[in-house]
């Protein structure tokens, strides 16, 4: 089973490396960039074949390494 784990920071929380992205992307000429916020994606293969106990999994796995849940949220999805 395929699964995708999406982490982002939580509005409000400063996002330095996505304003040094918005700066380079400005710089290289792309036009129309307001704002840039960056964030971490992870796929991941379980040898599950429940997708409530796979996601069960993977939202325990974010809790605990995947994401700091004080600045970030997180999206768990299976896709197969």
């Amino acid at each position: 089973m395929k699964a995708r784990v999406t982490v982002t920071l939580k509005s409000g929380i400063l996002d330095p490396q996505g304003k040094a992205i918005e700066g380079a992307l400005k710089s290289l000429g792309v036009d129309g960039v307001a704002s840039v916020r960056q964030g971490k994606v992870f796929d991941i293969e379980l040898a599950a074949t429940d997708k409530t106990k796979a996601e069960a999994v993977l939202k325990a796995a974010a809790d605990k390494l995947l994401a700091n849940t004080v600045i970030e949220n997180y999206r768990v999805e299976v896709l197969s």
